[in-house]
């Protein structure tokens, strides 16, 4: 099948000169049946087998410099050298000489280019990871003075301070995931997880954030039993936790956040629903809060919004094989479910 496939594509590339062969052998032979009638037909007889021969031919020499040109070609684009550019210049007819050598030179240019970008990119990825690590290092020292002169602060300014704190940590948290999307190896270790006693955790940790704000926690449901990933799964509970804190309705008075569990027996899934009463996503704009930057109108309720922290939230509810749904209106909250994945342990 490839022979014909190469066969017809020859015939198709080359059809006029053949044209202009056959219409040769048509005169040619109408003249020897005018000059000679009497040997007319081995005449045309000689001149079909000699054609049929040179068709035949000058296909396998096509075909043949086809294959040279190809794998001249294929060498070229993997390494758009000037020594590349010779050969494949010398397999080539003459008047493709010219545009090979303007297209080696662009191409060139370009990877050039792109080389510059992915040198300042690795500068840049280490520069971040890099001051994400240092600045560690005030934070705790903060966490230090927080724990042992707080008897030297208001409670005001101790709460304040940990919310501060928390914040911070949390941008640390997204920084250093953000930096660590395209890593090839990640180190996951799934286990068995009590799912609301998790969130229960997970909100201690961050009670300041959540005391700043005056949410009002809720647990709804039975415990139930999911296999995954803690630190993974803290991470995505910490990115709702602040989604929820950064879009509190202004001049809301008792801001809820909700923890619900369900199990679902047609599916065999656990599901984990995480609900706030804030002033909600349009309708418009809830396909798209997953993506990476997009805050629409919900973004307009605070300056804080940069749309990283659902879109983190995407990127590793994938690699934990968790599903995501999102549910909203204007001024009636925002619920995200965690779908959890049927684990037969």
């Amino acid at each position: 099948m490839r022979w014909i496939k190469q066969i017809y594509d020859c015939f198709n590339a080359y059809k006029l000169w053949f044209l202009i062969l056959i219409t040769t052998d048509l005169l040619f032979s109408f003249l020897a049946w005018l000059a000679y009638p009497e040997t007319f037909n081995v005449l045309v007889g000689l001149m079909i087998v000699f054609t049929l021969a040179m068709i035949a031919l000058s296909v396998f020499i096509i075909i043949r410099k086809q294959k040279i040109i190809e794998a001249a070609f294929q060498d070229f684009l993997l390494e758009p050298n000037e020594t590349n550019e010779e050969i494949l210049c010398q397999v080539s007819p003459k008047t493709h000489w010219s545009f090979i050598r303007r297209m080696g030179s662009v191409i060139r240019t370009y990877q050039s280019e792109l080389n510059d970008q992915v040198i300042e990119l690795t500068d840049y990825e280490n520069y971040i990871e890099g001051w994400v690590h240092e600045i560690k290092k005030p934070l705790s020292l903060m966490t230090l003075v927080l724990d042992n002169r707080s008897d030297e602060m208001s409670p005001l300014v101790r709460q304040r301070m940990f919310h501060v704190r928390d914040q911070m940590l949390g941008d640390v948290e997204r920084i250093l995931f953000f930096a660590r999307l395209g890593a090839a190896h990640k180190d996951y270790i799934f286990e068995s997880i009590n799912l609301l006693a998790f969130c229960k955790q997970t909100i201690e940790d961050h009670r300041t954030l959540l005391d700043e704000s005056g949410f009002q926690i809720q647990f709804i449901g039975e415990e139930m039993g999911i296999f995954s990933d803690r630190k993974g799964l803290a991470f995505i509970l910490e990115q709702i936790i602040a989604n929820s804190t950064k879009h509190v309705a202004q001049n809301q008075d008792s801001p809820i956040l909700k923890f619900e569990t369900v199990y679902d027996k047609v599916s065999d899934q656990t599901i984990l629903h995480i609900s706030d009463n804030g002033p909600g996503v349009s309708e418009e704009d809830l396909p798209f809060i997953f993506d990476k930057g997009f805050t629409g109108r919900r973004g307009t309720y605070t300056r804080q919004a940069t749309g990283m922290g659902l879109f983190l939230v995407s990127k590793m509810a994938y690699d934990l094989a968790i599903q995501l749904d999102a549910k909203s209106e204007l001024g009636s909250g925002l619920t995200i479910s965690l779908i959890f994945p049927n684990v037969k342990q």
